[in-house]
């Protein structure tokens, strides 16, 4: 794995210190309990505490750990890469990890074996990462532990619990698709408030009222901005090449429909990002949609839509907004 260093700032002692901007890219934090499945390891913890853990990690340091649940899409993801220099990547994914940096071993020699191009990693002893998120531009952080994600979220920052157990990836499938929900997601939870309290008949009034105000904007908005760039270059390398195949593609994935369906539009307009498709299903079960569209990340802010989504595709609970305003589940340790 290279450490990219694409350009030197000159210190006033006349040494050269090597720097590395984050400000241009796409950068995603991931905790090794997303990318890795790491049940097994979690057991461990569970019987024999943080020593046993940690015994067990150095015994098994030569082991690499199988694919977690967020493993396809962020393999992917890297691999849009290869639309830029390499010393200027598109895409830079940090390990956000409660591993010390002893048992964090395992993690990047997994990484090496896996040939993912991640060389960059946090590691805190028993202690949650997710503050380190603004200093690293971050516009997206996963974990399967839920109090990390849930104290990310409530400090204004965009963070996804993610679910289900370990997936069919096609290693040769070069594509990468994701899926978002609106509300809650992509926009605020102002309209999913007034459903609550009014009901689908108070909603459907007060979003044709309001067809043409946008939502503000959700904790995901900024994430999906990023990937709007990336799209923008595939279509640069499209036209300069006609027998590129564009390989990203987003779809939107919503319970509304008309006439709400209006806002959204509207919204993202306004916004300035953009999505490839749009699925408004009325009360359509999302499952039966994705396991077709067979998206490799799916984000939505209602537990209980993805725990049918997550039983056939990987899904990422954003615990945002009045409706997450609850007792959250036992976390995982790392």
């Amino acid at each position: 794995m290279g450490i990219f260093l694409p350009y030197v700032r000159t210190t006033s002692m006349g040494g050269a210190v090597p720097t590395y901007g984050l400000e241009n890219r796409l950068v995603v934090g991931i905790a090794s309990s997303a990318l890795f499945d790491l049940e097994e390891s979690d057991a461990v913890f569970q019987e024999r505490g943080e020593e046993g853990y940690r015994a067990y990690q150095a015994d098994h340091v030569g082991h690499t750990l199988r694919p977690g649940v967020a493993f396809p899409f962020i393999r992917r993801l890297l691999s849009l890469n290869d639309l830029s220099a390499e010393d200027d990547p598109l895409v830079e994914v940090i390990i956000l990890s409660r591993n010390d940096p002893d048992t964090g071993l395992r993690v990047m020699r997994s990484i090496r074996d896996h040939e993912l191009r991640i060389s960059r990693a946090v590691f805190m002893q028993g202690r949650s990462p997710y503050r380190f998120m603004p200093a690293l531009n971050m516009s997206l952080f996963l974990s399967a532990n839920i109090d990390d994600v849930r104290q990310a979220v409530t400090a204004g920052l965009p963070a996804g619990h993610v679910l289900g157990g370990l997936y069919d990836d096609d290693p040769n499938d070069p594509d990468l698709r994701i899926s978002f929900d609106f509300d809650g997601v992509l926009a605020t939870d102002a309209s999913e408030q007034v459903f609550q309290t009014g009901g689908i008949e108070g909603f459907r009034d007060h979003e044709l009222r309001n067809a043409a105000v946008p939502l503000d904007a959700g904790p995901l908005k900024d994430f999906l901005a990023h990937i709007n760039r990336i799209q923008k270059r595939e279509e640069a390398e499209r036209r300069a090449d006609a027998g590129y195949r564009t390989r990203l593609h987003v779809s939107l994935v919503t319970a509304r429909s008309a006439p709400a369906h209006e806002r959204p539009v509207t919204s993202l307009k306004e916004w300035g990002v953009t999505v490839n498709d749009a699925f408004f299903l009325g009360g359509i079960e999302k499952a039966s949609i994705l396991e077709v569209l067979k998206p490799h990340i799916f984000f939505d802010d209602q537990a209980g839509h993805l725990e049918k989504t997550s039983r056939t595709t990987p899904s990422v609970h954003v615990p945002f907004g009045r409706i997450n305003e609850r007792p959250a589940p036992p976390a995982l340790h790392t």
